[in-house]
């Protein structure tokens, strides 16, 4: 029996037939399957959509690290195989290519599409699913990768969790993080609800199985969640998905597009940007070796890892969940480049300092303060000891940025709050810094141009300190931070003995000045030029919940008063803008200076200039007309 092959299916299918004679079997990617290709509107660019194909030894020493390789399903050739989704953009014309890629890494399943100034200059663009667990997601780009069961044949069964921390009442909450892994049997021992007054720690209570009830990932409490508390789940589930293959995908996709004949655009560097849960996977993936691809060559050329901290992803485990925003559950030893003594474990190792390193990349690591404050990402011991006691050197292949008086991401303006009670959200943003970084690693790695000097809070100069002595004025309706604490370490499954998971980790944080903005970072216009005290950190509100705790990985907005005499009613120790500019053009040209010296720093871009002098100019305005409350 036959039958047709739909229309809609043939352009493919006839793509896929093709790259099958054409491309010989071999290792790392076997297949392109091309999908679509499509013109890119208003730009001599197109865009190609397929999936790729990969056959991996797992007896290679880069490959047997991968958490649960052996116990992969392999082909009559021993070989394991899997498949990734891919998003190349290109310039139609090869010569209009630069010679380089930017692999956007990304973010639970999301997708990246080249900036202008990437059509512009000719880069191509590569999107590779490396995620398993985000199939539930419309047009998500995915991994699919094999499941593992005992050499037997019998299931591989282990208990999974999911953490949730409320902002509101509620009776019903939605399981995210566990697609991938549904329950055994929910109603077995193994399945349990722990309530615990902290995020970051482990003390909690049992909630009687009678009460709570889980149907299609969504979890039902009799009597509802409380704001503030954390709930955390856990059950049997069975048939783990080797995770770390994502990894392999990220590695081998990047051999394909430098290398393979067969390359649909081919390129002589390539550079790997990820942020947060991407920028952490980027940490990993330079830790674990991946960077050097089957063929013992450098992959990634150059990788910028944004607002990661010290943490990196857990992926490479049994019962991975990479979705997870993983607050807490994300920082294990080692935390600096320079391999540094553990005083905890008597462990020596670096991220790029370890025998499994062979081709380290040029790095930049680009963090906020959230990134220092909060969700465990302590991202000063990126630069300190293992201890948190002295200032550490990146080695010369690597550049760190702090943005100083940043959130994660930045809010938009004019500002908003996330609840009737909380505090404005903090609005700076320190993206066109980002973006002429990514100018910068271009050129450091194509042309060997040393990128701007890396920027960040010290012990030497006073700028980085203990948590316990950062010197924040005391504001009225703003508590002291002063007694917040980092969380634990995880254990690193790369060590037997875990390697101090559970420690305490030392929170170190940038110094602050008189009005409490960031020391030691760069400081975008709006906070050298200040109309506010904008910091990475802020409690939650009282309806929130848990008002000692943090919202994780964001940040608060206070602006000053307007006149000395509102100032002195609220008792706001921070000088009022009739005491700081004599008027709104003084306080423009003052902005103006400073971008200009930040583009002399090669920190912004000259087109930014207008930009950023129309946004201080907006934000006066809104601060003048929106300053006098009585409280800040």
């Amino acid at each position: 029996m036959t039958s047709a092959i739909p229309s809609d299916r043939f352009l493919p299918l006839l793509f896929l037939l093709f790259l099958t004679a054409s491309i010989p079997l071999r290792a790392a990617v076997e297949l392109v399957e091309i999908i679509n290709r499509e013109e890119v509107k208003g730009t001599d660019y197109e865009l190609i959509t397929g999936k790729l194909h990969f056959t991996i030894d797992p007896k290679l020493p880069g490959n047997a690290l991968i958490s649960d390789i052996a116990l992969a399903p392999t082909n009559a050739e021993g070989m394991v195989r899997f498949t990734s989704d891919m998003r190349l953009w290109s310039p139609k014309n090869p010569d209009r290519r630069n010679g380089a890629a930017w692999v956007e890494i990304p973010n639970r399943g999301g997708r990246a599409k080249p900036s202008a100034a990437m059509i512009e200059q000719g880069f191509v663009l590569l999107n590779v699913g490396w995620e398993f667990d985000v199939n539930d997601r419309e047009n998500a780009l995915t991994l699919d990768a094999p499941r593992i069961q005992n050499q037997d044949g019998t299931p591989i069964r282990g208990v999974v969790s999911a953490q949730m921390t409320p902002i509101k009442a509620s009776t019903v909450e939605k399981i995210q993080y566990l697609p991938e892994y549904p329950p055994v049997d929910i109603n077995g021992p193994d399945s349990r609800l722990i309530v615990r007054p902290s995020l970051a720690y482990p003390d909690g209570e049992e909630v009687p199985r009678s009460k709570w009830t889980l149907q299609d990932n969504l979890l039902q409490l009799e009597g509802g969640f409380e704001p503030g508390l954390t709930y955390e789940l856990f059950y049997l589930s069975e048939a783990p998905i080797v995770a770390g293959l994502g990894y392999a995908a990220i590695r081998d996709a990047v051999a394909w597009l430098k290398h393979d004949p067969e390359s649909l655009a081919p390129v002589q560097y390539a550079y790997a940007f990820g942020s947060s849960q991407c920028g952490r996977l980027l940490r990993d993936f330079v830790y674990l070796g991946f960077n050097t691809d089957e063929r013992d060559r450098i992959a990634l050329d150059g990788v910028l890892s944004h607002v990661a901290g010290a943490g990196r992803l857990v992926l490479n485990e049994r019962w991975s969940t990479p979705r997870d925003l993983a607050a807490f559950r994300t920082t294990s030893y080692p935390y600096a480049d320079t391999a540094q003594l553990d005083p905890v474990s008597g462990h020596k190792e670096g991220i790029v300092d370890n025998p499994r390193v062979k081709h380290a990349p040029k790095i930049f690591y680009t963090n906020t303060a959230s990134e220092y404050w909060g969700g465990g990402r302590v991202a000063a011991l990126t630069h300190t000891d293992a201890a948190g006691r002295e200032d550490v050197d990146f080695p010369d292949n690597v550049r760190s940025y702090f943005f100083a008086g940043t959130s994660h991401g930045p809010a938009p303006f004019p500002p908003a709050t996330s609840a009737a009670d909380a505090r404005l959200a903090d609005p700076i943003n320190a993206t066109p810094v980002v973006a002429a970084l990514r100018e910068a690693m271009h050129l450091w790695v194509s042309k060997n141009i040393d990128p701007p000097a890396s920027v960040y809070p010290k012990f030497r100069d006073g700028t980085l300190t203990p948590v316990a002595g950062v010197r924040f004025p005391k504001v009225p309706g703003i508590a002291s931070p002063n007694t917040i604490r980092a969380g634990l370490r995880l254990n690193n499954p790369i060590f037997a003995d875990g390697a101090g998971g559970g420690t305490e980790l030392p929170l170190l944080v940038p110094q602050v000045d008189e009005d409490g903005n960031d020391l030691g970072g760069i400081r975008m216009p709006d906070l050298a030029i200040p109309l506010a005290t904008a910091s990475g950190w802020v409690f939650r509100s009282p309806s929130q919940g848990a008002t000692d705790e943090l919202v994780i990985l964001k940040g608060a907005w206070t602006p000053f008063a307007v006149t000395k005499a509102q100032r002195e009613k609220n008792q706001d120790p921070r000088l009022s803008l009739e005491e700081r500019y004599a008027s709104k053009d003084e306080f423009m040209a003052k902005v103006k200076l400073t971008i200009e010296q930040l583009i002399e720093k090669r920190l912004l871009q000259a087109e930014d200039l207008e930009l950023q002098m129309t946004q201080a100019s907006t934000r006066w305005d809104w601060v003048v007309e929106h300053g006098n409350s009585e409280a800040p």
